[in-house]
């Protein structure tokens, strides 16, 4: 079996120790990640595959403990180690609890560091072999691709086939559906996880600015270029980039994207001679590119280097299987965030959010859940689901029924939504009660 580092999470709002601990850990061979909070330190657990979290105790805002509560939940096989300034009868006992494997007070050598790490390895829970670790690290670096419907699962075989190697791939979906996290996932499952991921929006970056951005410039190349930059295609060497809406690319940029893709190399906005690259390219889109390069606004030879590997992500409403699973995730999101706590979500307002067809997908569903936190009391109630949501209907795409119908489904919605109250049903359906009776009649 190939040999690879371990992956070390750093927690600890003091810089200095970070960097210390980290300074330490690197010299032992250790590749880490760090964080100063235990928002960041989530955000990097589902992202990246982590090894050991190293965690400080107090840290303003959500403390250590919530983070290992947090990572012994949803991460069970990932060992921690605490470093604390102190250690009080009442922290052992909590820390011991938690499964945590050790802690080390502040301050320590670095040999006692050592000896920590390397003992919180060894003692991965459930006494898993190294060889075993392969399936964990899946899991971790699929962390935000929640769900296992069909689509979703396609989804993830792919990037099973592909994480190992530098084909080019093209992500390909609607807004809202998650191709960024498609590729993060691409790229911190494989072996190239330890090197950079560069993500650049294409379509946020002005086109006067995109190539200089992407590619570089030379000091002097337009008015205000004072120095040398290296472009987002040079920091991300070794590594992935990202170009999500590439759809909006212009030609110049095309064609320099395209010298990239053919020779490995990229020059700078300015400059006379080219430098060499090493880098996976996954671009992404919610466009046609099929249809720009008909309408001739996309080349159509950097269509086919980037289809060398192509990823559909579907909609959500081609995956309502996977809402619960979803809503459960944003539910102890912002539920920690905003209410310092797990909250539950009401049967009936369940039953909205998977009738509903999601125009704006996985995004639109996490700003609603976000909402609906905030406004709830003790669990999200119907009340708390906006009202456009609770009469949409969800007719199938492309499938035509009589206006009769559509009007009996949309009447039988709104009656659910008001708990079967025929004035409220009146008012929102804007006809008067004897209307309403005639037509349940």
């Amino acid at each position: 079996m190939s040999y690879r580092k371990e992956n070390i999470l750093i927690v600890d709002d003091d810089i200095h120790i970070l960097e210390l601990v980290q300074r330490h850990l690197q010299a032992m061979d250790y590749h880490t990640y760090k964080a100063v909070s235990v928002k960041e330190a989530v955000s990097i657990l589902r992202d990246a595959p982590v090894d050991l979290l190293v965690t400080d105790l107090r840290m303003p805002g959500v403390d250590g403990f919530e983070l290992i509560q947090y990572a012994s939940e949803h991460y069970p096989d990932m060992p921690i180690l605490v470093v604390t300034g102190y250690i009080s009868t009442e922290n052992a006992w909590n820390i011991g609890k938690s499964g945590v494997v050790d802690y080390l007070i502040k301050p320590f050598t670095k040999e006692e560091l050592r000896a920590a790490v390397s003992k919180s390895l060894e003692n991965i829970k459930g006494d898993k072999g190294r060889e075993e670790k392969g399936k964990g690290q899946d899991e971790l670096a699929y962390g935000e691709l929640i769900g296992k419907s069909e689509g979703l699962e396609k989804v993830k075989d792919i990037i099973g086939r592909v994480r190992d190697n530098r084909a080019t791939i093209l992500i390909q979906g609607e807004s809202g559906t998650g191709k960024e996290l498609v590729a993060r996932a691409i790229h911190y499952s494989g072996k190239f996880s330890r090197e950079p991921f560069v993500a650049v929006n294409c379509g946020a970056i002005p086109e006067s600015l995109l190539e200089s951005e992407l590619f570089g410039y030379e000091k002097g190349a337009f008015t205000g270029a004072g120095e040398n930059r290296l472009g987002f295609f040079q920091a991300a060497h070794q590594g992935t980039i990202f170009l999500d809406e590439i759809g909006d690319a212009s030609f110049q940029v095309q064609n320099g994207l395209l010298r990239v893709l053919q020779e490995k190399e990229v020059t700078r906005v300015g400059a006379r001679k080219a430098q060499k690259i090493e880098v996976r390219v996954i671009a992404a889109t919610n466009s046609n590119l099929k249809e720009l390069v008909r309408q001739k606004k996309f080349r159509e030879d950097l269509y086919y280097r980037l289809t060398v590997v192509e990823i559909d992500v579907p909609p959500l409403r081609k995956r309502k299987s996977d809402i619960p699973l979803l809503v459960e995730k944003y539910l102890q999101k912002y539920g920690v965030e905003y209410k310092d706590r797990l909250l539950a979500v009401a049967p009936d307002a369940m039953d909205v959010l998977l009738r509903y067809d999601w125009p704006g997908n996985i995004r639109e569903l996490e700003n609603i859940i976000q909402r609906a936190v905030i406004m709830c009391d003790t669990r999200v109630e119907l009340k708390d689901i906006p009202e456009n949501l609770k009469y949409n209907i969800d007719f199938p795409q492309d499938v035509f029924v009589p206006l009769a119908q559509m009007e009996k489904e949309y009447i039988r919605r709104v009656l659910r939504a008001v708990d079967d109250n025929k004035t409220k049903a009146s008012e929102i359906l804007g006809i008067d009660r004897k209307t309403l009776r005639s037509k349940l009649q």
